[in-house]
C-alpha cells in the first residue's frame, strides 16, 4: 500500500501585469515551484501584458509538500529576469477545494525576507530545576535553505526568541506541549516571520488557474485483480455479452471526466495487451449507434476521447519523427503568410527589391507558394512513415477502416472508411501539434503571432486534406482555393498511404512487433554536456563535454553523437539518485547530478548541464521515474560539489558524508510515454466508479427489475447474475479494503509551526 499525491495544473493566462521594459510591455513567463524547488517554466509571451499561456501539466509528488507557488517574471536578455509577481497556494488550500481550485487571483509582490525555504534539525528539551525549569534548545544543522547572496550561497545563522528574550542561534515553541513532552527533537519546516507587517497586493495583475490535487491510496495489486479481470472479460468478449460493461461505464460517466476516465481505461488495457480489442469494442459501439456516415466520430464520445490518448501514448515518437522536421522549418524561415485578402498586411511583408514594396496579389501568390511547400513536405513525409508507425498503431487503425467499411459497404460511401482514420490521425493528432506544437514538446517556446498564423493555415490544409477535399470543406473558406492543387494531390496521397497502412498482413506485422520487442525501449535521448570530477582543480561550467544521451529501462548510456556506437553507460539499476545541482557550483542553474554504484560497489556522480530549466526537469523526471523501484536510493544528498578538501554545499570535510539535504525522487512531471503503473490505473477507474456507484446501481435495477440494487441471487459457482452485479460486488470489497487500511494507517508525523529569524 503505498500514498500518492498529483497536481494536475493549467496555467491559462495572465492579465494587467505591470510594464517591466523601457517599451511600456513586459515578456511574461511562469515558473513553478513546489516547496520552492522549481519543476516548471512555462514559455515566454512577448510584449504583452495580457499573455495567455494554455498549458497543463501533470505533477506527482510526495504527500508531505506544504505549497506550489506560481512566479510570473519578465524574461531579459540583458540581465537577470525581474520577478513581476506571484501566487501561492498552500496543500490545506487545494485539500479544501475537492474538485480543484480555479479562478483569478492576484498577484502578490515578493518579499524577499519571505521568501523562506528549508528545515532545521532542533532538539528541545524542559529541563527541571530547584526554583524554575529550564528550557533547553539545541540548534544542530539546517538543509534546503534558500540562496541569500549573488554567489548562490547564504551564511546562516539562527536567532531565537522566547520569553521577551532574544538569543543569537536559537526559537518560540509551543511550551505547555514540551512540558508534557519532556523533549522533542526532529526538522521543522522554515515559515516566514509572521511578525512582519506585510505588504499591500498594489498592481501587479492576476493570473488565471487551475490547480487540481489528488492524493491517492494504492492498494496492493491483488486488491485490484477481481477488477481489472471483470473489465478484461469484458473488452474480451466484445459485443457478445449481453452485460456490456463498458457501455454503461460511458453512459453514468460526465462530458466533464470523459477524457479522463477513456485515459487511464486505455492505459489499464494497454497494459493487459487489450488495447486494441477495447478501441475495437469502442468502435463497434459508436457504430451500432450511428446511422450518418458524416457524423460518425465527431463527438466526443469514450471512443474518440480513447482514440485521442491512445495515439498520444503509443505514438508520440511517431508525431515527432513526422511533424519535427517540418515545424522546425516553419519556426526558423519565419516568414510572412497569410492567404485571406482581409488580413493582408502588405507593410508587414519588408520590400522585394529596391524600389518598391510588394503588392497584395503578390504576398498572396507568395503565401501561397510557402504553404504549399510546407503541405508537400509534410504529405511526403507522411507517405514515407508506414513502417515508422508502430505496430499497434497499424492494428488499431486497420480494424477501425474493417469496422467502418463493414457499416458502410455502398459505393457511395467509399470515402467514409478513410475519412475514420484521418479523423483521428489528422484532425485530433497531426492538426492539434502543428496549432500547438509546444503542448506536444515539438518546440521549446510558443510562436510568435506570424509563425501562428502560418501553423494556423497549414493546419487547415491539413484538415481539408483529411476530410477528402469535400465540397462542404471547399465552401467555408474559399480563399484557401489557391491550395486546392495540392489538396487534391494530397488526397490521393493519404488515401494510398492509408491503403498500405492497413494493408499490412497480420503475421508481417507480428513478425516487426516481435522485433520491436527484442530492442530495449527508450525513454529519452538527446545532447548534454557532461563533467566527471577529478582531483582537486576548479569546477567551471567549461568544464563540460557535449556528448548524446540515451536513457533505456536497462541503462543511461553516452557517445559522442547520435549515430556512434555508446562510449559507457551506468546500469540503471546502480542509481541512487537524480538531483539538482546548486548554482554556485558551476554558475548554472540547469546542472543535475547522477548518483550510482560503479562494478564494484564504489559510489560515483557524474554531473550533467541541461540547456534550459524545462529540459533539466525532463531529465530528471525520466531518470527518477525509470530508477524509483531500485533498492539502493538514498534519502539524502549533497547539492553542492566536493571541491579541495570540503563540501561546497555544507563545509562538510569527509567526501562519504551521507548528505545533507533530502531526495526528491518522488517528484516528477507526468509525460505521455511515461511506464505503465498498473495499481494506480486500476485505483483511479476504482475512485471513478464509486463516484458513479448510485447511477450504477440504478442502472442495475433498472436492467434487473430488482428493487435492491446489489441484492442478486448467486448461481453455483457463486459469482453474481451479471457483469454489473458483479462489478457493484467488487466496488464494495475494495471500499472496505480501503477502510481496512484508513485504520493501519501509522499517526502521520506531528508538524510544528517554529518561528525563526535568520
Amino acid at each position: 500500500m503505498a500514498k500518492r499525491s498529483s497536481l494536475s495544473i493549467r496555467i491559462i493566462e495572465g492579465k494587467n501585469l505591470p510594464a517591466k521594459d523601457i517599451t511600456g510591455s513586459s515578456d511574461p513567463y511562469c515558473i513553478v515551484k513546489v516547496d520552492n524547488e522549481s519543476i516548471i517554466r512555462t514559455a515566454t509571451v512577448w510584449k504583452t501584458l495580457c499573455p495567455f499561456w494554455g498549458e497543463e501539466y501533470q505533477v506527482h509528488l510526495p504527500p508531505t509538500f506544504h505549497a506550489v507557488s506560481f512566479y510570473v517574471m519578465d524574461e531579459d536578455a540583458l540581465s537577470r529576469d525581474d520577478v513581476i509577481g506571484k501566487v501561492c497556494l498552500t496543500r490545506d488550500t487545494l485539500a479544501s477545494h475537492p474538485k480543484g481550485f480555479s479562478g483569478w487571483t492576484h498577484l502578490t509582490e515578493v518579499d524577499p525576507d519571505e521568501e523562506v525555504q528549508g528545515e532545521i534539525h532542533l532538539r528541545l528539551e524542559v529541563v527541571p530545576g530547584i526554583r524554575a525549569s529550564r528550557l533547553r534548545c539545541s540548534v544542530l544543522q539546517a538543509r534546503d535553505l534558500a540562496s541569500k547572496d549573488r554567489n548562490g550561497a547564504s551564511d546562516p545563522f539562527v536567532r531565537v526568541h522566547y520569553n521577551g528574550r532574544t538569543q543569537e542561534t536559537s526559537v518560540v515553541v509551543n511550551v505547555q506541549r514540551l512540558r508534557a513532552a519532556q523533549q522533542e527533537e526532529g526538522w521543522f519546516r522554515l515559515q516566514p516571520d509572521q511578525s512582519k507587517s506585510r505588504r499591500g497586493e498594489g498592481n501587479l495583475g492576476s493570473l488565471q488557474l487551475e490547480v487540481r490535487l489528488r492524493d491517492e491510496t494504492v492498494l496492493p495489486s491483488s486488491c485490484y485483480q477481481p477488477l481489472v479481470q471483470l473489465l478484461c472479460r469484458e473488452v474480451k468478449l466484445g459485443t457478445q455479452d449481453p452485460g456490456q460493461l463498458i457501455p454503461i461505464i460511458e453512459e453514468t460517466t460526465s462530458a466533464e471526466c470523459r477524457q479522463e476516465v477513456a485515459t487511464n481505461l486505455l492505459k489499464l488495457f494497454l497494459g493487459q495487451g487489450l488495447a486494441k480489442d477495447f478501441l475495437d469494442l469502442l468502435f463497434q459501439l459508436e457504430l451500432g449507434r450511428t446511422s450518418e456516415a458524416n457524423t460518425l466520430f465527431r463527438s466526443n464520445s469514450l471512443a474518440s476521447k480513447s482514440m485521442e490518448s491512445f495515439l498520444k501514448v503509443a505514438g508520440m515518437q511517431y508525431l515527432h519523427g513526422v511533424l519535427g522536421p517540418i515545424i522546425d522549418r516553419v519556426f526558423e524561415e519565419k516568414k510572412y503568410v497569410e492567404l485571406d485578402p482581409s488580413k493582408v498586411e502588405v507593410k508587414d511583408v519588408g520590400c522585394s527589391g529596391l524600389h518598391r514594396s510588394q503588392t497584395e496579389s503578390e504576398v498572396l501568390e507568395q503565401s501561397a507558394q510557402t504553404l504549399r511547400a510546407h503541405l508537400r513536405a509534410l504529405l511526403n513525409a507522411i507517405c514515407r512513415s508506414v513502417r515508422a508507425c508502430p505496430a499497434v498503431v497499424r492494428a488499431t487503425f486497420r480494424q477501425l477502416f474493417r469496422r467502418v467499411h463493414e457499416r458502410f459497404p455502398n459505393a457511395q460511401h467509399e470515402n467514409v472508411p478513410f475519412i475514420a482514420v484521418t479523423s483521428f490521425l489528422c484532425l485530433r493528432f497531426i492538426s492539434p501539434a502543428i496549432m500547438s506544437p509546444r503542448l506536444f514538446h515539438l518546440r521549446e517556446r510558443h510562436a510568435d503571432a506570424r509563425t501562428s498564423r502560418t501553423l494556423l493555415l497549414l493546419a487547415k490544409a491539413v484538415q481539408n486534406v483529411a476530410n477528402m477535399d469535400t465540397p462542404v470543406s471547399r465552401a467555408k473558406e474559399a480563399w484557401m482555393e489557391p491550395l486546392q492543387p495540392t489538396v487534391r494531390q494530397g488526397v490521393t496521397q493519404l488515401k494510398d498511404f492509408i491503403m498500405k497502412l492497413v494493408g499490412i498482413e497480420e503475421k508481417e506485422e507480428l513478425d516487426l512487433q516481435q522485433t520491436l520487442n527484442l530492442q530495449v525501449p527508450l525513454v529519452k535521448e538527446g545532447p548534454l554536456f557532461i563533467h566527471r570530477t577529478k582531483g582537486k582543480g576548479p569546477l567551471t561550467s567549461s568544464s563540460f563535454k557535449k556528448l548524446h544521451f540515451s536513457l533505456t529501462t536497462e541503462a543511461l548510456s553516452f557517445a559522442k553523437t547520435s549515430s556512434s556506437k555508446k562510449s559507457a553507460f551506468i546500469k540503471l539499476t546502480s542509481i541512487q539518485a537524480a538531483e539538482k545541482v546548486e548554482e554556485k557550483s558551476f554558475g548554472s542553474s540547469h546542472v543535475m547530478q547522477v548518483i550510482y554504484t560503479d562494478d564494484v560497489g564504489q559510489p560515483q556522480t557524474i554531473y550533467l548541464q541541461c540547456k534550459c530549466v524545462n529540459e533539466l526537469n525532463q531529465w530528471l523526471s525520466a531518470l527518477r521515474k525509470v530508477s524509483i523501484n531500485n533498492p539502493g536510493l538514498l534519502g539524502s544528498y549533497h547539492p553542492g560539489i566536493f571541491r579541495g578538501d570540503k563540501w561546497s554545499c555544507c563545509h562538510q570535510k569527509d567526501k562519504t558524508d551521507r548528505g545533507c539535504d533530502k531526495t526528491r525522487s518522488r517528484v516528477t512531471l507526468q509525460e505521455w510515454n511515461d511506464p505503465l503503473d498498473h495499481d494506480l490505473e486500476a485505483q483511479l477507474i476504482y475512485r471513478h466508479l464509486l463516484g458513479v456507484e448510485a447511477a450504477l446501481r440504478e442502472k442495475f435495477r433498472l436492467l434487473s427489475g430488482d428493487t435492491e440494487a446489489g441484492t442478486s441471487t448467486t448461481g453455483p459457482g457463486g459469482a453474481p447474475e451479471d457483469s454489473l452485479a458483479q462489478l457493484l460486488h467488487v466496488l464494495q470489497d475494495l471500499q472496505e479494503a480501503h477502510n481496512s487500511s484508513l485504520v493501519n494507517l501509522t499517526p502521520t508525523e506531528r508538524h510544528h509551526l517554529l518561528e525563526l529569524q535568520t
